[in-house]
């Protein structure tokens, strides 16, 4: 039996539009039908733009047939994080605040992926301006898990991670602060890759050289996910730390020898809240792998106060982002964006100087550990999925944690010292859910670490327990409204059904 289209790599797919063998207009119909067959029962999609991405599938087709330069991405249907501005289609942020929101031009990154050929066919689901792990806001609703739609897809690329998860589109775009990126990718059975801070551009920062949020790309394999990511790539004079990385560098696949990496490996780097289960998985999983490495150590991580730090950093985003709503109505913010402009408003500049001062002492201490250590291993999430309709884990096994975000400091914790890191799907957990291992790189490591994701990703498909495990797309059969309650039915409605 052939491999359906949509389930087909971003890889293969562009190589096959470069052939002639399929047609950009042929992919993009098998993606609409699939993501209407499918998003129901889910909800991963946000505005959907079918109407233009149409247009730009058949100019795609006559690109080919006249024998044009094709872009790295030509023809390739993407879905974009509604976090980000698209030119001409709906950007709501998932807050009610911009439910009428159509921007006038791309964001930096968008125009990239746009300018390589990609066709956006719709944006996808978040939380209210991407505070928190779990895809749900007023204007779209909630996303479900691909593996049990009951089930918390992750945040805040939840919609990215389940479309890929269930073939509606071979490409989408994320962006992470505290692991929006990694932990949907990890809990939905993809690639979540957070690339090193300024190296995909980021011009909407207000405090533009805090490194701690990024955007990068996902995929449903490491190969598509970097060959996202190096269409993502560009220098933009309004990132201040914009840099620049080869963009065929980053997608040129060098082999790597397992065998001789030393790797260094954690359950909760020595600090972050873990379920018995997951550490349980953790090590199972390492059981199962090191035969692949020269050296496999469980290591002993001190990284300071890096919660309290994290709580600062992150705070002072917040106030520069939202002071003006939260003063006119807060009442028009998420619990998640008031809780976070509160904290901020009660630090004083103190707490501030400290908190950089203490991002610098983890980063160095961090950065040591790699002259014994090629990468550090380690879970996404502490959990398995929890129910979508509780907002985010307050307790975890007796213990209450600090904040709403304070379940995320396994990937936060990384945020931090801001070296590159990716989930990698492998296995599945005590649930059958997803297992997401986090594998971080060296310090301005990104092409190092997608080689060695690559060949971590091969070694794990012929491992019994380690590959990437798939949906039951066939078992989503049923709507679930309830993920699609929404307050602004206009023009959101209009945007949902695809203009």
């Amino acid at each position: 039996m052939s491999t359906p289209l949509t389930a087909r790599s971003a890889v293969e797919l562009r190589r096959m539009i470069g052939a002639r063998e399929i047609s950009p207009v042929e992919l993009l119909d098998a993606c609409v039908e699939r993501i209407e067959a499918l998003n129901p029962a889910v909800n991963a999609m946000a505005a959907k733009a079918y109407g233009r991405a149409r247009l730009e599938a058949k100019a795609a087709e006559t690109a080919v047939l006249r024998g044009e330069v094709l872009g790295r991405l030509h023809g390739l249907p993407i879905g974009i994080k509604d976090l980000q501005d698209t030119e001409g289609i709906l950007t709501t942020f998932g807050s009610p605040l911009y439910s009428n929101n159509v921007p006038t031009r791309d964001s930096a990154q968008v125009a990239l992926v746009r300018a390589a050929g990609a066709i956006v066919v719709a944006k996808t689901n978040v939380p209210e301006f991407g505070a928190g792990a779990n895809s749900r806001n007023p204007v779209w609703g909630a996303t479900g898990n691909p593996f049990n739609p009951a089930l918390n897809a992750g945040g805040s690329s939840g919609g990215s991670a389940v479309a890929l998860a269930l073939d509606m589109l071979p490409l989408c775009t994320g962006s992470d602060t505290g692991g929006s990126l990694r932990i949907p990718a990890a809990i939905c059975g993809v690639v979540g890759f957070r690339p090193s801070p300024g190296l995909v551009p980021m011009e909407g920062r207000q405090l533009g050289w805090t490194p701690i949020s990024v955007l990068g790309p996902m995929g449903r394999n490491v190969a598509d996910t970097r060959m996202l990511f190096a269409a993502q790539l560009g220098v933009d004079s309004r990132d201040p730390l914009s840099r620049r990385l080869d963009p065929e560098a980053a997608a040129r696949s060098s082999p790597v020898d397992l065998s001789r990496l030393r790797v260094a490996w954690t359950t909760d780097f020595g600090q972050c809240p873990v379920s018995s289960e997951i550490r349980g998985v953790m090590r199972s999983r390492m059981q199962a792998m090191r035969h692949l490495f020269a050296t496999v150590d469980e290591f002993s991580f001190d990284l300071g106060q890096a919660d309290r730090c994290f709580d600062v950093v992150r705070a002072q985003n917040f106030v520069a982002k939202y002071q003006d709503s939260y003063e006119r109505d807060c009442s028009q913010l998420g619990p998640n964006i008031r809780a976070n402009y509160e904290i901020g408003r009660a630090m004083s500049l103190a707490d501030t100087a400290w908190a950089h001062a203490e991002q610098t002492v983890v980063f160095r201490r961090f950065q040591q550990i790699f002259l014994d250590y090629d990468i550090v291993m380690a879970p996404t999430t502490p959990v398995t999925p929890f129910p979508w309709s509780q907002l985010y884990l307050a307790e975890l096994e007796g213990q209450t944690l600090n904040n709403y975000y304070h379940w995320l400091a396994l990937t936060y914790v990384i945020t931090l010292v801001t070296n590159p890191s990716i989930a990698l799907p492998c296995g599945v957990d005590d649930h059958a859910m997803p297992f997401g291992l986090q594998v971080v790189g060296r310090f301005g490591g990104d092409v190092e670490l997608l080689n060695i994701s690559e060949a971590l990703e091969q070694a794990f498909s012929g491992i019994n327990g380690l590959g990437r495990p798939l949906p039951d797309a066939a078992a989503l059969t049923t709507a679930r409204p309830e993920l699609r309650e929404i307050v602004t039915d206009e023009p959101a409605q209009k945007w949902r059904e695809g203009r």
